[in-house]
């Protein structure tokens, strides 16, 4: 597939994706399935958010540590030419909703932060990435939503294997830089303040709401955390 064509391919399926999203609010799995209430359950520590060097959208370099701690982090690795339904138009729907949804927690204000980390740094540059947070809503008000790209492919590859993401590149796609194919499995990290990763979604469990009933479930734990302790009688 020509760049050309690739781009305006991804650009109609992110559009069809959020289109989706204002027309039914849910996908139809995710509407017959009822999760648990959060704070009934423990989300345990699965790995720490790996280290490594990012470009923000205004192509300054920053360590990716910025965007894992601190808050809680939902950050999700994609690329903005992927025209996979499944893959990362799946992932900004999902933001998208969970960003709507978390407008409705006023005690999640200014504790939550998204995070999309392109893996094409041949092609999703800053300035790509400023557009793509345009056409994905993320401009409008609701919590941070940073659109993050790597400086080089080496930069790249410490952070994907820090987070176990998979990334193959099609061999009939990679003779000319930026117009490469990926293939990958569709991966979403919960991350809590501290920098450990605390849930792994892909694209079949990808349920807005049982994301931000995690996203609370973590915020609970926190504050049971913070609670001074009693005095003794």
């Amino acid at each position: 597939m020509a760049p050309g064509s690739a781009l305006a391919a991804a650009v109609l399926s992110l559009s069809l994706a959020l289109a989706a999203l204002a027309h039914r609010g849910e996908e139809p799995a995710a509407q017959s399935f009822v999760p648990p209430a959060p704070g009934t359950y423990r989300l345990p520590p699965i790995q720490a958010a790996p280290e490594g060097e990012v470009l923000d959208r205004w192509g300054q370099s920053r360590a990716l540590s910025e965007f894992t701690r601190g808050r809680i982090t939902l950050l999700g690795l994609i690329y903005t030419r992927c025209t996979d339904p499944d893959g990362c138009p799946r992932s900004t729907w999902a933001f998208h909703a969970v960003r709507s949804q978390l407008s409705s927690h006023r005690e999640l204000k200014g504790r939550v932060r998204l995070v999309s980390l392109s893996f094409d740094p041949a092609h999703d540059s800053p300035e790509e990435l400023r557009s793509y947070r345009e056409r994905a809503g993320a401009a409008k008000p609701g919590a941070d939503w940073h659109f993050l790209t790597t400086a080089s492919t080496q930069a790249r590859a410490s952070i994907l294997e820090g987070f176990g993401q998979d990334l193959r590149v099609a061999a009939d796609s990679a003779a000319l830089p930026g117009s490469e194919e990926f293939s990958h499995t569709l991966k979403v990290f919960l991350i809590d303040p501290i920098g450990r990763v605390r849930e792994i979604y892909t694209s079949a469990f990808l349920s807005p709401q049982v994301i931000v009933n995690d996203i609370l479930t973590l915020k609970r734990e926190s504050h049971r955390r913070s609670r001074p302790l009693r005095e003794p009688r």
